[in-house]
Formats: structure tokens, C-alpha cells, sequence
């Protein structure tokens, strides 16, 4: 009983199974609900959507579920159905023609059971906020055209603001290519294509385009601008977009955002006048009326722009870690050593002022003095001595600290990423730079270690040659200095060279290089004379390779040939001579035999091979040994005995060049003191006629001077007659003006007073007789009236009345008339 239920299948609604039939190879597809008894043959299988095969499995594990997309998802097919029906619910359903290899999409609500060799895929529809996007991948041309407009879309709301602002994100420059366009005719296979979430709220693609993933994500967020940032955008054929804030960005199909420290967005760099940006024109460019090239490096200061945004054409020159450069303070009575970069002029920059570098040609540098420098200019200063050991021991340790910050910074580099956490804004430079030390950066050494990488090198040395030759029968000859790269099929041709002396074919050694300049082979010869006497010359020869260098290797063992040459020649030359006359001028034959003879400015010819282009040049007897002891001894005591008499000969020769140099120089002497003689005495002579001409000229001066003084002298006296007379002529006519001014002064004054004279006579004719007389009469009594009060006091002290002292007083005047005349009017 449980065997037969383990070989039922029951199926509930909602599922299927795949079964075998081992004999026939078919499948048949089971949906439920559904109960059949398996036969023998009938063999429960599942379908591996990895290796695309059936496996065998149990019977409840061959039992699935139907593909369900609820509303809202969509199910991805791949091998559809060529009619489009799907198996039918409760039966037994055959295989049917699938469409292996193409794809479609299927929006829910939807269920079904997928055939045998199908492959489903449930994705939850795309929901997206304005600041998300979706990238999606044109996979089939055809069906992408014919099902356009079967895409399920929801457009997004649009905002409620009624009017846009100043303050309103702004699109960028670009805008990506997006899904909503009316009229798309470019479904190219594999074109990108951007959904923006300010357009869609719901995405679903039709058949012929999927969405993108990145990761295990298919919504990707945007990046949103508030001011004073921005973001960069890298495109595949590496160019970048600078957007600023505000702004939502979304990306092209093509580009990522540039990342740091990673964030996705960045602050601009703020400046004012004591800080600056140094940058390199990387792009040509145009900005307000003037042009940039590439490579122009400007100076951005606070001056120029507060507030600086990167642009595409700009890249950032760094020195260390330091974006901005800033300026440095100089106290009253203090300077800075100012390195132009330029000339190499160092200036001082003196106090006190804020001092900014311009870094395109100024740095700011520092003196280093040698210890010798500070106990000269610092005697006894310590602290002066320490301070620029340390300032040595920094320049030295610089280059270690330098490889140690290039090494962390190895591990920083600009990523791109769409994660929706992303850490805190960071402020400064994105984009492109360069970096540079702050100090003097020694040239960079590295170590290449390629002896076996590449082709063969052949390093020819000088005076050396090598033999290459070619498997296709190619010969040349390589004359160093040079450095010669061998060719797959080339390879260098060997020479045996004869060792020891004297050279025989015994000992060889073997070698690719030739020496070609300043060779040296030496021999041993064994010859007899004319009477019969052996001889061994001991000879060192000089040896060149001349002309064609294609004759140079013709000739495998050159030493060898060279020596039995000359051994042959040297035979035949010694044989015609005695020993005795060999044995004195044996350098000298064996010179003339090897070399030729001299012509008459005693230069050789030498002996040419023409078999090998190989020159002797020069040849040294290094020693010439007689065959017989008792002949040698013989000619040694008369070479002995000639030697003596020559050097008696030459002694006696000696001396009598000694006395007759002696003698001569003798006569030297007194001629030359005699000469000597004649001429201090013509020197005194001309000193005495000199110095006679001197005291003329003297005389002579002297006269002239005197006359000369006389002469202005009297000139001078004319001119001061002149002068004395032209002051007495000026006093004068001073002395006249004088007197005209004071004659015409007086006449003015007399011509006043007969004026004044004649006005009084005027103005007296002008008063009657009758007011004259009564004025008079006034006036006297008045007087009278006046006197008698000031006589009183004399007439009390004289004891007379006052008309007595009155009367004493006027006596003989006018009054006294009138005092009379008054009285006998009284007595009347």
C-alpha cells in the first residue's frame, strides 16, 4: 500500500511536476490539480535552469509551484511557447514547439505553469522617488520596436510649486537619453538607456529591454546638489562632466560619479587673498575673452575667484597632500629666501607682509650652513649648530617619507558607486591633478633587471669585433663600441686563437670576440745563421685589423697564421747572415724583415695580410739567445771588449767637449759683460741729455707762465679801469637825479605856500573891519581877564596890584593901547 502511494502523483492546484518516459525520452508536463499513477518507465525530473538540463530527482521533489507575478510585478520568460499558450490546468499536457533562445517580459497579475525547458524569472516592479533612476539595456532590437508601447509606466506627479525659483534644481548641461522620449527610432541591440525618477514613478519593461542591475539592486540613486557643490561624471571614453549645485544628476547610460573618501559629491574650495590654487590647463579653453592652451599653469587666487569650482580643462597641481596653497607670514625685520624657478635668481622677500608665492616660478627655500659655517658666523652656538644638523638630516630623510606617503596614497583611488549611505561631504579638489614635493625631489632610480627578458644583447667593447651571421647564409661583421640585438636566427661565428709560446695548433681557446685594434702576439723563433749557428729570437708583435671587416674572421686561427708566416720569413732572412753580424744588428733585421725598411722619415710600412685584412705594425725583440754557450760567451767578452773601448772613447770625448763648452762660455762672459758695459753707459748718457731736456722744458714752462700771468695781469687792471670808471659815471648820474628830484621837490613846496600865502589873503579880505575890531576887543578882554588871574599871585608877592604887574607887563604892545583906551572910555 505505501509503495503504491509513493508511486501516485497528486498534484494540488497551483502545482506541476516533470516526468520521463525512459523508453520514448518524452516529457510530459503534470498541472494540477491533478492525480495519476507513474509506470515503471515514468522517472520524476526538474529542470536546472544553470546547466540547462533535466536531473532525475524523487517524486516529491520533482512537485514545483506555478510562476506567479502579483499586480505590480512582472515575470521574465525566457524560450517561450511559439503559440503562446501555457499548460493547462489539470491534465496531462505534451511537449509543444518552444522558441529556444529569445526572451520576453510579462507584466502581472499572471500564473501559469512554464513548460518543459523554460526558465522564469519574478521581478518586483521598479518604484522610484525623483532622485532614483534606472538603467536599462536594449536585448532584442525587433521586439523592443514591436512592443514600445506595451511598457508599463507611471509618470511621476508633477510638484506642486506653482512657478520655478532661483533656488530650483537646475538640469544639467546634458541631459541623458531617457525612456519617455515621444520618438525613439534608435532601439539599437545593447543601446542604454536612463529612466529618471522626476519623469517615472512605476517602471515595468516591455519585452525586448531589461532593467540593469547593479549588484543585487536595480534602482539607482542620483545625487542631489544643494549650492556650493558639485559632482563629477566619468564617461567610458574618458571624459568628465562637472556639475554644480543645485541640481539633481542623473548619470549618462556611460558614466559613473567619481568618488572620494567615498562620497559622490563635493564642496568647492573656498579662497580669499592670502590663498591661491595652482592648476594646469590640461583642455583648450575660452573664458571671458581670453584664450588657454594645454599646458598653461595659471594662479587662482582669492583675488581672482572666492570661490572655485573644478572644470574639465583644469587639473590640480599638488605638492604633498596640499591642495591650496597659502601664504606665508613675514615679520617686520625678518625675509624669506624667494628661489625664481625660472633663472634660478634666489631674492629676499622682507617683512613685514603676508607673503603668497606665486608657485608657477617662486619657492620659498631654505639655507642649510655647514657646521664649519655656523662656528664661523656662530661661534659657541649650540643651538645654531643643532638647528641645521637637523635641517641636513630632514633634506636626507625626505626621499623615505616621500616613498611612504606615495605608498598610502597607492591605495586611494577614485571609485564609482551608488550606495544610498554614503559618509559626510568632504571638501577640496576632485579631479584631475598632479602631484609634486615640496622639496628638491632627486631624479628617481630604478632597478631593471631584463639580463633574460628580451632578445640578445651583444655588448661589442672597444677595439673588439663579432662575427653574426644568419641561418639563410647572411654574414656581417659588428665593430665595437656598440650594443648589437641578435635576430631569432642569427647567431655569432667562433675563432680559435693559438696560446702559450711558442704558438701551436695544440692550445687554443675559442672565442666570438676579435680584437681588432692593439693586438699583441707573441713568438718564439728558432733559426740558423749562415755558419751554422742556432738562434731564438723571443718577439712580441703589434697587430691591427684593417680595411674590409667582412676579411677580418676569414681566417679562423689568425695567431697561428701569423706566426708560421713570420717564422718562415725570419728563417730565411737570418740564414743570410754570420753570427756575429746577426747577433749585433739582429733588431734590426728582424725589423726590416717583419716591418719593411724605413723611409726617410723613418716610418714602416708593416706587413699586410690580405687574406684577412690583419696589419703587423710594429714588432719588439724581446730577446735574442745563441744556440752554442762557448759562441755566445765569445761574443759577449768582444761585445765586452768593444763596449769598453767605446765607453773610453766616449769619456775622452766628454772631456773635451766639457773644455770647449767651458772655454766658450768663458768668452760669453766677458762679451756679454762688455756689452753690458756699453750699454749702462749710452743709459747714462741718454739719462744726462734727458734730463738736460727736462730742465729746458722747465725753463721754458716757467717763462711762458710768468708771461702769460703778466698778461692777465694787465687785462685784469684794463678791466677794473673800466669798471671804476662805470661806477663814478653811475654815481653821477645818481648824484644829478638826486638833485633834479630835490630842485623840483622844493619848487613843488614854494608853489604850496604862495598857494597857502594867497588863500590866507583871501580869507582875510573876506572879514570886515567891523569883526575884526570886535574880535579884538574880545579877544583882548579875554586876555586881559586871563592875565589879571595869573598875576594875581606876583602882585600879592611883588606888593603892587595886578594892574600894575598887568600894565608893567604889556608895556610898549597892543594891549597896552587898548588898556588905555579902556580907562578913559571909564572915565568918560
Amino acid at each position: 500500500m505505501s509503495e503504491r502511494r509513493e508511486r501516485d502523483l497528486i498534484l494540488a492546484p497551483n502545482e506541476y511536476a516533470y516526468l520521463l518516459d525512459e523508453t520514448k525520452g518524452n516529457i510530459t508536463n503534470y498541472v494540477g490539480p491533478h492525480k495519476t499513477s507513474l509506470a515503471n518507465t515514468d522517472q520524476p525530473v526538474t529542470f536546472n535552469p544553470a546547466t540547462k538540463r533535466f536531473e532525475r530527482c524523487k517524486l516529491d521533489e520533482a512537485t514545483h509551484t506555478f510562476s506567479i507575478a502579483p499586480e505590480g510585478w512582472y515575470l521574465v520568460l525566457k524560450n517561450p511557447a511559439q503559440d503562446g499558450k501555457t499548460a493547462r490546468p489539470g491534465t496531462a499536457n505534451g511537449l509543444v514547439d518552444l522558441d529556444v533562445g529569445r526572451k520576453v517580459n510579462i507584466p502581472g497579475p499572471v500564473s501559469f505553469a512554464p513548460w518543459p525547458g523554460q526558465m522564469v524569472q519574478v521581478i518586483q516592479g521598479h518604484r522610484l522617488r525623483s532622485n532614483q533612476y534606472l538603467i536599462v539595456r536594449v536585448y532584442d532590437d525587433e521586439g523592443a520596436q514591436a512592443n514600445w508601447g506595451q511598457a508599463v509606466i507611471k509618470p511621476q506627479r508633477p510638484s506642486t510649486d506653482p512657478s520655478p525659483t532661483e533656488d530650483a534644481p537646475q538640469p544639467p548641461e546634458t541631459e541623458p537619453e531617457t525612456i519617455l522620449e515621444v520618438d525613439v527610432p534608435d532601439l539599437t541591440m545593447g543601446k542604454l538607456l536612463v529612466i529618471k525618477g522626476t519623469d517615472v514613478s512605476f517602471y515595468i519593461p516591455p519585452t525586448g529591454i531589461e532593467v540593469v542591475a547593479e549588484g543585487d539592486k536595480y534602482v539607482r540613486n542620483a545625487v542631489t546638489l544643494e549650492r556650493l557643490e558639485y559632482c563629477i561624471l566619468l564617461d567610458e571614453n574618458g571624459n568628465k562632466r562637472y556639475i554644480k549645485g543645485p541640481a539633481v544628476v542623473f548619470p549618462h547610460p556611460t558614466e559613473t560619479f567619481v568618488i572620494k573618501e567615498g562620497s559622490r559629491k563635493f564642496k568647492a574650495i573656498e579662497l580669499n587673498e592670502i590663498s591661491g590654487l595652482y592648476i594646469k590647463v590640461i583642455a583648450p579653453y575660452e573664458e571671458d575673452g581670453q584664450s588657454y592652451q594645454v599646458g598653461d599653469e595659471l594662479f587662482i587666487t582669492g583675488a581672482d575667484q572666492m570661490i572655485y569650482f573644478p572644470r574639465p580643462e583644469h587639473a590640480i597641481i599638488r605638492y604633498g597632500d596640499r591642495e591650496v596653497n597659502y601664504a606665508v607670514a613675514i615679520p617686520e625685520g625678518e625675509a624669506r629666501y624667494v628661489l625664481n624657478r625660472i633663472n634660478g635668481q634666489i631674492t629676499l622677500q622682507r617683512g613685514p607682509s603676508m607673503f603668497l608665492p606665486d608657485p608657477r616660478k617662486e619657492v620659498i627655500v631654505r639655507r642649510i650652513l655647514s657646521p664649519k659655517d655656523v662656528a664661523l658666523w656662530y661661534p659657541g652656538n649650540q643651538e645654531a649648530l643643532e638647528y641645521n644638523r637637523q635641517l641636513a638630516d630632514i633634506a636626507q630623510s625626505d626621499d623615505a617619507r616621500d616613498a611612504k606617503r606615495r605608498h598610502k596614497k597607492a591605495g586611494q583611488q577614485l571609485l564609482a558607486t551608488t550606495s544610498a549611505d554614503l559618509p559626510p561631504t568632504p571638501e577640496g579638489f576632485v579631479g584631475d591633478e598632479f602631484t609634486r614635493r615640496q622639496s628638491f625631489t632627486s631624479p628617481r632610480t630604478i632597478t631593471l633587471d631584463t639580463k633574460y627578458e628580451g632578445a640578445v644583447s651583444i655588448s661589442v667593447w672597444t677595439g673588439y669585433a663579432v662575427l653574426v651571421l644568419s641561418k639563410t647564409g647572411e654574414r656581417k661583421v659588428i665593430a665595437g663600441p656598440q650594443t648589437y640585438l641578435l635576430s631569432y636566427d642569427e647567431t655569432l661565428g667562433p675563432v680559435a686563437l693559438s696560446t702559450g709560446t711558442p704558438k701551436t695548433d695544440e692550445e687554443t681557446l675559442k672565442t666570438v670576440y676579435l680584437r681588432v685594434l692593439y693586438n699583441k702576439v707573441s713568438d718564439v723563433v728558432e733559426a740558423e745563421t749562415k755558419d751554422i749557428c742556432k738562434v731564438n729570437v723571443q718577439l712580441s708583435y703589434r697587430v691591427n685589423f684593417e680595411g674590409d671587416p667582412d676579411l677580418w674572421f676569414n681566417v679562423e686561427n689568425y695567431v697561428k697564421f701569423l706566426t708560421d708566416h713570420m717564422r718562415s720569413l725570419l728563417n730565411h732572412a737570418i740564414r743570410q747572415y754570420g753570427v756575429q753580424e746577426f747577433y749585433a744588428n739582429a733588431i734590426s733585421i728582424i725589423r726590416n724583415t717583419v716591418l719593411g725598411q724605413a723611409d726617410d722619415e723613418g716610418n714602416r710600412p708593416g706587413r699586410i695580410f690580405s687574406e684577412n685584412g690583419m696589419r703587423i705594425y710594429d714588432v719588439e725583440v724581446l730577446e735574442v739567445e745563441i744556440g752554442d754557450n762557448l759562441i755566445a760567451d765569445l761574443l759577449i767578452q768582444t761585445q765586452h771588449t768593444e763596449v769598453q773601448q767605446t765607453l773610453e772613447l766616449e769619456a775622452k770625448q766628454r772631456e773635451l767637449t766639457v773644455t770647449q763648452q767651458t772655454e766658450t762660455i768663458k768668452q760669453q762672459i766677458s762679451q756679454a759683460r762688455a756689452i753690458t758695459k756699453q750699454i749702462e753707459l749710452n743709459l747714462q748718457k741718454d739719462e744726462v741729455d734727458t734730463q738736460l731736456q727736462l730742465n729746458l722744458a722747465r725753463l721754458e714752462a716757467q717763462i711762458s707762465a710768468k708771461s702769460r700771468q703778466l698778461d692777465a695781469q694787465t687785462a685784469e687792471q684794463t678791466q677794473l679801469d673800466a669798471i671804476h670808471n662805470a661806477e663814478l659815471e653811475r654815481e653821477r648820474a645818481q648824484h644829478d637825479l638826486t638833485l633834479t628830484v630835490a630842485q623840483q621837490e622844493l619848487e613843488q613846496r614854494i608853489a604850496e605856500l604862495q598857494a597857502e600865502v594867497q588863500a590866507v589873503v583871501n580869507k582875510a579880505g573876506a572879514v570886515s573891519p567891523q569883526l575884526i575890531a570886535a574880535l579884538q576887543s574880545f579877544s583882548d578882554k579875554a586876555l586881559a581877564e586871563s592875565m589879571a588871574e595869573s598875576m594875581a599871585p606876583l602882585a600879592i608877592l611883588g606888593g603892587k596890584s595886578v594892574a600894575e604887574v598887568f600894565s608893567k607887563l604889556v608895556e610898549g604892545t597892543i594891549l597896552e593901547q587898548a588898556l588905555i583906551a579902556g580907562k578913559d572910555e571909564d572915565n568918560d
